[in-house]
């Protein structure tokens, strides 16, 4: 974390990201599940060179196939079908541009078994006036005769963290294609060093499919059909989200 100062004078927060040695490592293709909907394709993107130990024998067969070495991190990116990249393709910070917006997929930081105050925010019991070790219990979990049991999802302690989480519409202050790297506002899930993914912002696609729909025009200056919705509007590929279906 650091932190820079926009043109009008405010500081704001920022991560720095670290593109390191991306390269297209395969090509998948599936067929569309109903004729409504676009086939799915997709590049699977290998990043970070490790050694060879540290890999498992069928990831690096996996990717000597592709001509690749020993890699940290596989991931897989949905595209259309005019992007796809060539196997072996090196991808660089160029990709981005300052001031898009990006969604900042990881593995959260664990902390290891946590109680219902640190995991879940509760209150916990009276600290005195009769409290006998019940100061950071969780209280009552279910109920009597009927049904008998905890319901399922009842918070309860247990393992907090490591989990997948994504943070939403962080946008890109600035790109050092030299260094490879990427300078984000805000804060991303994951420890120092973790392998994070970089998406274009889904909903920064959402937000521009309407604002053309209601110009009526595609970026060309095409004419669009109205009947059809603003989901027209979105990229090839991208999946219709509930607020563009109604």
């Amino acid at each position: 974390m650091t932190s820079m100062f926009l043109p009008d004078g405010e500081r704001v927060p920022v991560t720095v990201l670290l593109v390191d040695a991306n390269q297209i490592s395969m090509h998948i293709e599936r067929p569309a599940p109903s004729p409504d909907e676009a086939p799915y394709i997709a590049m699977q993107v290998a990043a970070t060179d490790a050694r060879a130990h540290t890999v498992t024998a069928p990831v690096r067969g996996h990717l000597a196939r592709a001509g690749l070495g020993p890699k940290r991190a596989i991931k897989e990116f949905r595209v259309t079908r005019d992007a796809l990249l060539p196997v072996g393709t090196h991808l660089s910070a160029a990709h981005f541009v300052p001031g898009q917006d990006v969604d900042v997929r990881a593995v959260t930081r664990g902390k290891g078994f946590a109680g219902v105050m640190k995991r879940h925010n509760f209150a916990g019991g009276n600290a005195s006036h009769g409290a006998s070790l019940a100061h950071r219990t969780p209280g009552s979990v279910g109920n009597n005769q009927d049904p008998g049991r905890v319901w399922p999802g009842k918070k309860m302690p247990g393992r907090m963290g490591g989990t997948h989480r994504t943070v939403q519409n962080l946008r890109v202050l600035r790109v050092d294609v030299e260094q490879e790297l990427l300078f984000v506002q805000g804060h991303v899930p994951g420890p120092n060093g973790g392998v994070v993914e970089v998406r274009d912002a889904l909903k920064s696609l959402v937000k521009q499919a309407y604002f053309l729909y209601r110009k009526g025009v595609t970026p060309a200056g095409e004419l669009l059909d109205p009947a059809k919705g603003p989901a027209q509007y979105l990229p090839h590929g991208v999946r219709r989200c509930r607020r563009l279906s109604r």
